[in-house]
């Protein structure tokens, strides 16, 4: 498939599949997410500017952040973005795709992006990681979650919603490691998430 094929494949499981999945954001992840976050409130200043990359409908990324910082979302779903607004009105939100969004070096103090990046096709990821770091201050953090093993594919009727279909494209662990390290990122820390829906072997990596 192509690139935009791609987007518009995920754009339209997003906006199909809204409700279903903002369902799965519960309190429990909510737990989860602040852990995630904890070293940006830690080392970043209240007010700084922060971008929160796939965002979602807000919830629970954006809405964490909110509480201190300044907040710019950006996401691929209009059915998405229009939610964000809703739950989280202090926040700017933008529809778009992260790989051309477009916004000047050293805007941002931290760049948070939780499962999203495994969006989007693999040939633009590093170029997209490449952006990240450009868009960051000096002495700027990230905090993103990506693959963990190397694996691309789709899912039909995906989270039991008929007609949402999801892609996914991910590198596995080392090679994210060697990306972020080449862009010029030091790698402050590094974890393996679990998740449930991949039978318990299966997960992602923070870092």
């Amino acid at each position: 498939m192509k690139e935009k094929e791609i987007k518009n494949i995920v754009a339209a499981g997003y906006n199909i599949a809204s409700t279903a999945y903002n369902a799965t954001q519960d309190s429990t992840k909510e737990v989860d997410y602040r852990a995630w976050l904890e070293p940006v409130y830690r080392e970043i200043a209240p007010g700084a500017h922060v971008l929160d990359l796939g965002c979602g409908c807000g919830v629970p990324a954006s809405r964490i952040l909110a509480e201190r910082f300044a907040v710019t979302g950006v996401d691929i779903s209009s059915v998405q973005i229009r939610q964000a607004h809703s739950f989280v009105p202090q926040a700017r939100f933008v529809v778009g795709d992260m790989t051309s969004v477009s916004f000047d070096p050293a805007t941002f103090d931290a760049v948070v992006s939780l499962y999203a990046i495994i969006h989007v096709p693999l040939g633009e990821q590093f170029a997209l990681i490449q952006s990240i770091y450009r868009w960051l201050r000096e002495a700027g953090m990230a905090v993103l979650i990506v693959g963990s093993r190397s694996w691309t594919g789709t899912k039909e009727d995906w989270l039991g919603v008929k007609g949402a279909t999801m892609f996914w494209s991910h590198a596995d662990a080392g090679t994210y490691r060697e990306w972020f390290e080449r862009v010029g990122f030091t790698i402050i820390e590094e974890m393996f998430v679990p998740d449930p829906l991949l039978g318990g072997s299966g997960g992602h990596q923070k870092f």
